[in-house]
């Protein structure tokens, strides 16, 4: 399915249908609309489930992961790979980035209750479509046949939002029902680590009972879980298991990433770009992600976020950008200068015009070195209040088309093969330091980023490898979180970075939002956050 077909046939059907469908099944709606498909004939054939399913898919799309602030950005900024500094009168936005980056955040950080209301919209939406699903079932209105492949479908996704909310905040309310959803949910244990075993159980018991469910057409289904999508994700559950449990499932990772190899649904790109241009959604790599369009699926708007004011010529854009988003120095200059990876990922040095001149920034601070012509420079002279504005690599994951407007055309991505091979590589490292297959794994992803192979592998070079394979895909906390430490114990996610001290362990989750809190007394608050 290429990317036209899903936006023209699902997004916009998505949004007319999906609210029928709502009226005509939870309300006793008599009004006639012309447009309306009775409940009755719903459900009828797999495009019109389809097209219901968008539903828990545009929760992804709409402000959750790209557009700005989103949960990638709080989890980008609380690693040391990313950055939005201070820049004089921008940017501070009350702190909130800065604490981000320096681990001094609280538990009232709106970015955080903005997070948990993402993560739980898309709980609500696959719960209220299994329900509505359901109940033509029962009515006698659906195929039982037909809709048992599309609940299974909605279950494994809300695992994935599951997924995501175990990982970021660890102990939450598990909610498995629409209808008799509890106002106010506890979570599974008032012990944290309980708890959190108890979403782990949830997460992985709702994905293995729904697997074989799935559709194995790797591409008719972009956009959409399917079987592959699934494994990945307990493959993920699993790499972090120890984190999570306090027990490692190191030969489940190998398990799940060999059955995804072995599928040969995808394969890698034979560029590295190839999954990150506009029109990325050709993608041999590409298992998982939000098919952005700027005129049917707007909200994609990192560029933005990122490029340096006067950019806005370099790249023809129909907007100004807000000179946020930059790379921490020690980030960027941890690439080797052969690898494409570097080029392909940042954009750093003297900014051009289309024509070929300097732009100039005449707004540039007086202590800039650079002056008025724009030089994107890897060093960051302080992190506040007086961030110089062409301070900082900036953004250059995906491509920006000449000509952009307020939202990219590109598909973001969420997961690929890439990952499926590196994690199948770490979980053979981990059981044996000397596997020849892991060296290899790693050593095909250097190949394609035009390194030399390494000859052996450490917990550094696996750590520094994912880095800079993932870089702004929302990998790098949980990643640094993973290594060194053990059930909570000292992680490389508490090291000290630039301008950041030694953190608390227990800051290896975000804490229960405060808003959340006070709208619901059941709730407990995460060990180490005082409120």
């Amino acid at each position: 399915m290429n990317k036209r077909t899903f936006h023209l046939s699902s997004a916009l059907r998505i949004v007319a249908l999906c609210a029928i469908v709502v009226v005509s099944s939870c309300t006793d709606l008599t009004e006639e609309i012309d447009s309306e498909v009775p409940a009755s004939e719903f459900y009828q054939t797999e495009e019109q489930f389809i097209s219901a399913l968008g539903a828990a898919y545009t929760v992804l799309g709409d402000g959750g992961l790209g557009t700005h602030p989103s949960m990638l950005t709080v989890q980008e900024v609380s690693s040391d790979e990313l950055v939005i500094p201070q820049r004089g009168q921008d940017w501070f936005d009350g702190g909130v980035w800065l604490r981000l980056q320096q681990h001094t955040w609280k538990y009232d950080e709106p970015y955080f209750n903005n997070m948990w209301n993402f993560l739980y919209e898309g709980v609500n939406a696959t719960n209220r479509l299994i329900f509505q699903f359901n109940k033509a079932v029962d009515a006698g209105t659906a195929d039982p046949e037909l809709a048992a492949s599309f609940i299974a479908e909605l279950k494994v996704l809300r695992a994935l939002y599951y997924y995501w909310l175990l990982d970021n905040f660890g102990n939450v309310p598990i909610v498995k029902s629409f209808a008799d959803a509890p106002e106010h949910p506890s979570q599974p244990s008032q012990n944290f680590a309980e708890g959190r075993q108890a979403v782990f159980d949830f997460v992985e018991s709702s994905i293995l009972a729904n697997i074989d469910k799935l559709s194995e057409d790797a591409r008719g289904t972009y956009g959409r879980v399917n079987k592959w999508l699934a494994h990945f994700i307990l493959a993920k559950l699993y790499l972090n298991a120890e984190v999570y449990t306090g027990e490692s499932r190191w030969q489940d990772v190998v398990a799940q990433t060999n059955t995804i190899i072995n599928s040969a649904s995808y394969s890698l790109a034979s560029e590295y770009r190839a999954s990150f241009i506009t029109e990325n959604q050709g993608s041999p790599e590409i298992m998982f992600s939000v098919p952005y369009d700027r005129v049917f699926m707007t909200g994609f708007n990192m560029h933005l976020a990122t490029l340096h004011y006067a950019n806005q010529i370099t790249f023809q854009l129909q907007v100004q950008p807000w000179n946020g988003y930059a790379t921490l120095e020690a980030f960027y200059q941890s690439f080797e200068d052969e690898d494409i990876r570097k080029e392909a990922n940042f954009i750093a040095g003297p900014q051009y015009a289309p024509s070929g001149e300097r732009i100039k920034d005449f707004g540039a601070e007086n202590n800039d070195p650079n002056g008025p012509p724009v030089t994107l420079t890897p060093e960051i002279n302080e992190l506040q209040p007086g961030a110089l504005r062409q301070a900082g690599a900036r953004v250059g994951k995906y491509e920006i088309a000449p000509g952009t407007a307020t939202d990219l055309d590109n598909d973001l991505v969420i997961f690929r093969y890439a990952d499926v091979l590196l994690m199948k590589a770490e979980a053979l490292w981990r059981q044996d330091n000397g596997s020849g297959q892991a060296l290899q794994l790693v050593n095909n992803i250097r190949k394609r980023a035009g390194l030399s192979p390494y000859n052996a592998l450490s917990a550094d070079k696996i750590l520094a490898e994912r880095g800079h394979e993932f870089f702004f895909e929302g990998f790098r906390r949980q990643d640094l979180i993973r290594f060194e430490g053990k059930n909570g114990g000292q992680t490389r996610f508490n090291d000290p970075w630039w301008k950041k001290e030694v953190s608390e362990p227990y800051r290896t989750v975000f804490p229960i939002p405060r808003d959340q809190l006070q709208s619901n007394n059941n709730l407990v608050q995460n060990p180490g956050y005082q409120e």
